[in-house]
């Protein structure tokens, strides 16, 4: 297939056969599995992927690279093609026999705000296996006191269990990108790791108590939970956000919705 990568659309094309081999091997595709993938590209593991299931659906936001796609894959499969953007892209319209498993080389631009965007939809995913740039997944699987711990961190965590699996150099692309990148499997809770009584909430507060890394608690949580209530919670307030797990976070923002 003959295109040239383009920027606007963060596109970075896979084209090592012992990646795209790992990559197939790990997602272990099933004639019985409703696949979604993201941002097929030149078709490199869509290919691959619906000769093991018998059918695929994409979304392809780029339709330059439909009608190729349509034509490397006649014959192979039922290729499913939505040319559309899928940062508002709903998954799961089309989970009405089984859960969807989506599989995707997330663009590095886009990533974060489409993890988030595919975690409103999580209970119609069975599982996601994306490439992404490496400090993405380190950040996705932080454990607290870590520098990479933060908001990415508890959102997906609370969801999902973070599985990185492999790491994979820039050669592997066409172009190379300037950073490594990385395998990770997403396995979504049937019931969250935490019990929270408002979500958004929740959400709202894990993200003003990161909004100033450096600052404690104390300061950063003044306008939602006090230090005299912190305390009487079990949590330091002169700490940091870093330093607190999950369980903390859920105490805190259960705190501030009873009050």
């Amino acid at each position: 297939m003959n295109h040239r990568p383009r920027k606007r659309f963060g596109q970075n094309f896979l084209h090592d056969p012992v990646v795209i081999g790992k990559i197939v091997s790990a997602v272990n595709p099933a004639s019985e599995d409703m696949l979604f993938e993201i941002g097929p590209g030149q078709g490199a593991i869509t290919v691959p992927l619906l000769a093991a299931a018998g059918e695929l659906s994409v979304v392809e936001l780029d339709r330059d690279l439909i009608g190729p796609l349509q034509r490397q894959c006649a014959g192979i499969g039922k290729l499913v093609i939505h040319n559309a953007d899928a940062l508002t892209f709903d998954f799961c319209q089309f989970a009405q026999d089984a859960p969807l498993r989506v599989v995707g080389n997330l663009p590095y631009n886009i990533s974060t705000p489409l993890l988030f965007h595919l975690l409103e939809q999580h209970h119609c995913i069975r599982d996601m296996h994306f490439m992404l740039q490496k400090e993405v997944v380190d950040r996705m699987a932080a454990v607290p006191g870590t520098r990479q711990y933060g908001r990415l961190s508890i959102m997906l965590q609370y969801r999902c269990k973070v599985i990185p699996l492999f790491n994979i150099g820039p050669e592997a692309f066409d172009p190379p990108p300037k950073v490594e990148s990385a395998f990770v499997r997403l396995e979504p809770y049937e019931q969250p790791r935490v019990q929270v009584t408002d979500e958004a909430r929740f959400e709202q507060l894990v993200k003003q108590a990161f909004s100033q890394r450096r600052k404690t608690l104390r300061n950063t949580l003044r306008d939602m939970v006090d230090a005299g209530a912190m305390t009487e919670l079990g949590i330091d307030p002169s700490a940091r956000a870093e330093t607190l797990a999950i369980e903390d976070f859920a105490t805190l923002a259960n705190h501030f919705c009873n009050t």
